[in-house]
């Protein structure tokens, strides 16, 4: 704290415009501010001096802004650190909670931005300085600075501060135009999943049984998710973890809700594509039309669940499906992420479970083939088969149980455990 009870600021960066910008910024507001213009100048100045709040770049010439924050951590453990940069990525992200990062924020942001984020950040010194020091830093770094046995993954808490305070924010703040390209994505890379799985499980339970030809449906479904997470995509039900930026007071929900429904819609649009896609490609028409049958008997059972039914498979779905995307976050290798979301996703599908997304594809799909020549021979009651039945019958109550699932269930309790105050 500077003279007068001033709030003390160090902007570090290597970019003149970047300080100058931010110190004016701060300066209007009545903090002190102090800059750095190298990570190791910024180093020296936070060794001596007991700031309120630290700002840095990540890419700097001399060391990143990741090392810069290690460095302070020894000398002033207790000051907030925003880390803002313009090359952002999901491991980033994490390794940056993981080095107990207040907040990190993608250039280019607004001075409005860079203030509210500042003022919580020293708002959350402030209850350090009333608290018990120690007790207060004991939790944050039970929250930030666990690592499970050396095998290359974050501690739970790690991830819940990175998906509650980094991850979420920036969905949060994604522009619409880039939302939407992902959302496509997202959309065509589970109808990939589905399709794969329609093709797989056409006809291995003849050959190895029902619980085997389910487990290898779940298992190549996999694929879906592992190209959202690893080429990157926006899912709508992989966001429902958002909620927890909500209960931390990250973001309001009227951005929460706005980039759900942003995202549900362009999974569908890129679902419905990839669906008219196949449907031309005649690929349903393999083995004699066989997959086309398998096609069609997924779609027709999908649309005769009971509202009831098709809510509570709607929740266990998610509940695996966020699980694979937050256990995929703690990996630091491509490999680990793989193999943290092919369990929970196998799981998901040879259970029985329903997705709302891969239900875009699974039951459109069925309708377009209602009309081929094999389906009288399957002996189908098709008659609940309509884009209505689609709507009310499946897609409403898989949502519903998709959110109860995902956000209740994993994004909202695990924060409740991880990063609420007082725990219940």
């Amino acid at each position: 704290m500077g003279a007068n009870g001033t709030k003390k600021i160090l902007i570090v960066d290597d970019e003149n415009i970047v300080v100058d910008s931010c110190s004016r910024t701060f300066r209007e507001q009545g903090f002190e501010v102090d800059t750095a213009l190298s990570g190791l100048e910024g180093v020296r100045k936070a060794s001596r001096g007991d700031f309120d709040l630290i700002i840095t770049d990540y890419m700097m010439a001399d060391i990143n802004g990741i090392e810069l924050v290690e460095c302070v951590r020894r000398t002033n453990p207790h000051a907030p650190v925003i880390m803002i940069t313009g090359y952002p990525t999901n491991d980033l992200e994490v390794r940056a909670a993981k080095n107990g990062v207040f907040e990190y924020l993608e250039k280019p942001f607004s001075p409005e931005e860079i203030n509210r984020v500042a003022q919580r950040a020293i708002q959350w010194r402030e209850q350090a300085r009333a608290e018990d020091r120690q007790e207060v830093y004991g939790r944050l770094m039970e929250k930030i600075d666990l690592v499970t046995g050396g095998v290359g993954f974050s501690a739970p808490a790690a991830v819940c501060h990175a998906v509650t305070r980094t991850v979420s924010p920036g969905k949060a703040r994604l522009p619409l135009v880039p939302l939407l390209i992902l959302g496509l994505f997202a959309g065509i890379y589970i109808g990939f999943g589905a399709a794969l799985a329609t093709l797989v499980g056409h006809d291995a339970a003849a050959f190895m049984g029902v619980g085997v030809a389910k487990l290898l449906s779940g298992l190549v479904f996999s694929v879906g998710l592992i190209l959202v997470v690893v080429a990157g995509a926006e899912l709508f039900t992989g966001n429902n973890l958002m909620i927890a930026a909500i209960a931390d007071r990250k973001i309001t929900p009227g951005e929460m809700l706005g980039k759900w429904a942003i995202v549900y819609f362009a999974n569908f649009a890129g679902s419905l594509l990839l669906v008219w896609i196949m449907y031309h490609s005649n690929l349903w028409k393999t083995a004699n039309s066989a997959v086309g049958a398998q096609a069609l008997s997924i779609a027709n059972a999908k649309v005769n669940l009971t509202f009831s039914e098709a809510f509570f498979r709607g929740i266990g779905c998610n509940w695996l499906v966020c699980l694979a995307v937050w256990m995929a976050l703690s990996a630091r290798q491509i490999s680990g992420k793989i193999l943290a979301i092919v369990f929970p996703i196998t799981a998901f599908v040879a259970l029985g479970f329903e997705h709302c997304i891969a239900n875009m594809y699974f039951i459109p799909m069925g309708i377009l083939l209602k009309s081929a020549p094999f389906a009288a021979a399957l002996g189908l009651d098709l008659s609940h088969l309509t884009w209505g039945a689609f709507i009310t019958a499946n897609l409403v109550p898989v949502t519903i149980g998709n959110i109860v699932g995902g956000a209740g269930f994993v994004g909202l309790l695990y924060w409740v455990v991880y990063l609420r105050k007082k725990n219940l």
